[in-house]
């Protein structure tokens, strides 16, 4: 599990939009989102800069990387 630092999540819709597009490159990732201490949590078979480039794409800075 990869935890990135997201930066621009505010609400239930940057939630639904960063799931989204991790579930576009990957549709078995499991994904927890805190907006509270903006994280993202993602289990995935996928690259952690293919993860950060759909969080890039959903339109939300990543600003750091770590072991979930």
């Amino acid at each position: 599990m990869t935890e990135f630092e997201v930066q621009g999540m505010s609400c239930q819709h940057c939630v639904a939009a960063v799931t989204r597009s991790i579930q576009e490159i990957d549709p078995h990732a499991r994904v927890r989102v805190d907006l509270e201490r903006g994280r993202v949590a993602v289990e995935s078979a996928q690259s952690n800069e293919a993860l950060k480039d759909a969080i890039d794409e959903a339109g939300y800075t990543v600003v750091g990387v770590g072991a979930a």
